[in-house]
C-alpha cells in the first residue's frame, strides 16, 4: 500500500507520541489535524496541554536533531506489512469502536478489513488451559462461526489459539495483537496467522512496526478485542488471568460478559466463577450466547437446528507450528468401549477409580483405554484419563 501525505503526518504524530491515544486525541482536538500538531511552533502548546515530558522531548528532537532514517524505516514497514490503515473518524473505521474515548486513533490491518464490520463475539481465556478448556474453546468458536459470527481473540497460546482454530474451520476470525504487524508473537503461531488471513479474517494492531511484545501491550489490546465484539466469552481463567481484564473492559463498555463454569476445585476456572459471582452470565452451550444476543433485535436472525448440541470432536493435537490444531473427523465409539467412554469426562479420572466404578480389573481397563486413545477418544494427562 502507498501512504499519502496526510496519512504520513498522522503516523508521524502517532510515532512521536509512542502510541499514547490520550495525548493523540488531546492534540487533534486542539489543533484540528496532525499537520499542525507536529510543527516546531507546537512545542509550547504541547507543554500547555501537559503532555508527558518524553513526548515533548521527542518533538523537539524531531525538529532540532532529526534522524529521519528511523521514521522512514517504520513507514516503509507499514507499507510492506499493512494492507489497510483505518483512521478514527473515517468511513472505514469500525463503527463499534468509535464511541469509546480510549479507542485506537489508528488501526493497522493485514487481511480483510471488511470483516471488522461483521458481528463479532470475543473469546478469551488462559494461556495454559486444561485439555477440557481447549476443547470447549474450539467447540464454541466452531459453533459461532457456523452461525456466521466472527470470532475475535488475541492470538496467544492456549485458549486464544483454540478459538482461532475452531472459527476458521467454518468462518472468519480476527486476531488483535500486541506488537506491530511486522512480527508474529508467539512465533509458533505464524501458520495460524496465515490461516486466519487465508480464510478471510484479519490480523489487526494499533502498534507501529518495530513494537516489541512488551508486557503492557497485551492488557492494552484487550479493550480492542472487547470493543469490536457484541459480547465477550471467558472460557477458562484463573484468578490472575489477563482474561479478566478483557471481561472487565467489556463490562465497562456495556457489553454482556459470559463465563463458562467448571469444577469447583479447578484452578483453571476460579476466574470464571468469580466473574459469575460478579454478574457475568453462566453458559454451558454456545447457543445460549447467541440467544441472548438475539434478544436485542439488531442482530441477524439465526435459527438453530432442532435439538442443536455440541458435536463430539476428537482431541486437539499439536501441529508442526506447536499451536493447538484440532482433528476434525468424527469417530464412532465401538459398542464394547461405550460404557468405559461414558465414565470419562474432561476433568480426568484415575484407572483405579475406573476399576472400582466398572468392577473391572486394571489389565482389561488398560487394554480398553489404549483402544480409546488410538481412536482419539481419550487421552492421559497427569496420570488421569480424560475424554477427548
Amino acid at each position: 500500500m502507498q501512504i499519502s501525505q496526510v496519512e504520513r503526518q498522522q503516523l508521524t504524530l502517532w510515532y512521536l507520541l509512542h502510541h499514547s491515544f490520550t495525548a493523540y486525541n488531546r492534540l487533534i482536538q486542539y489543533f484540528g489535524d496532525a499537520h499542525a500538531a507536529i510543527q516546531p511552533n507546537a512545542v509550547d502548546i504541547w507543554r500547555q496541554l501537559k503532555l508527558h515530558a518524553n513526548h515533548i522531548e521527542r518533538l523537539q528532537h524531531f525538529h532540532t536533531a532529526p534522524d529521519p532514517s528511523d521514521l522512514d524505516r517504520i513507514l516503509q514497514q507499514v507499507e510492506q506489512y499493512t494492507d489497510h490503515i483505518l483512521f478514527k473518524g473515517q468511513a472505514h473505521y469500525p463503527a463499534q469502536l468509535a464511541p469509546y474515548d480510549d479507542s485506537p486513533p489508528i488501526l493497522f490491518v493485514q487481511g480483510n478489513a471488511d470483516v471488522l464490520h461483521q458481528p463479532q463475539i470475543a473469546m478469551v481465556g488462559s494461556r495454559s488451559p486444561s485439555p477440557h478448556g481447549a476443547q470447549i474453546a474450539y467447540d464454541f468458536a466452531h459453533f459461532f462461526a457456523e452461525k456466521n459470527y466472527v470470532v475475535s481473540s488475541g492470538l496467544a497460546l492456549g485458549i486464544d489459539a483454540a478459538c482461532h482454530h475452531g472459527a476458521i474451520q467454518k468462518g472468519q476470525s480476527i486476531a488483535v495483537i500486541g506488537t506491530g504487524l511486522d512480527q508474529c508473537y508467539p512465533a509458533a503461531h505464524q501458520s495460524l496467522w496465515q490461516s486466519i488471513i487465508a480464510q478471510g479474517g484479519a490480523i489487526i494492531s494499533e502498534f507501529l512496526p518495530n513494537t516489541p511484545p512488551a508486557k503492557p501491550n497485551f492488557p492494552r489490546r484487550n479493550r480492542i478485542i472487547s470493543g469490536l465484539s457484541l459480547s465477550t466469552v471467558v472460557v477458562e481463567a484463573g484468578l490472575e488471568s489477563g482474561s479478566l481484564i478483557t471481561a472487565k473492559k467489556a463490562a465497562d463498555q456495556g457489553k454482556q460478559v459470559f463465563a463458562i463454569p467448571g469444577h469447583i476445585y479447578s484452578q483453571y476456572h476460579q476466574g470464571c466463577h468469580q466473574l459469575i459471582r460478579d454478574g457475568a452470565t453462566l453458559v454451558d452451550h454456545p447457543l445460549q450466547v447467541i440467544e441472548d444476543l438475539n434478544m436485542f433485535g439488531h442482530l441477524p436472525s439465526i435459527v438453530p437446528p432442532s435439538g442443536a448440541a455440541l458435536s463430539a470432536k476428537p482431541a486437539l493435537k499439536k501441529s508442526n507450528d506447536q499451536s493447538t490444531a484440532p482433528q476434525t473427523e468424527n469417530v464412532e465409539i465401538p459398542e464394547h468401549l461405550n460404557v468405559l467412554y461414558q465414565q470419562l469426562d474432561w476433568i480426568g479420572i484415575s484407572i483405579d477409580e475406573l476399576a472400582i466404578r466398572l468392577n473391572q480389573n486394571i489389565i482389561d481397563l488398560n487394554v480398553a483405554l489404549v483402544e480409546l486413545e488410538l481412536l482419539g477418544l481419550c487421552k492421559q494427562h497427569g496420570g488421569r484419563y480424560l475424554r477427548c
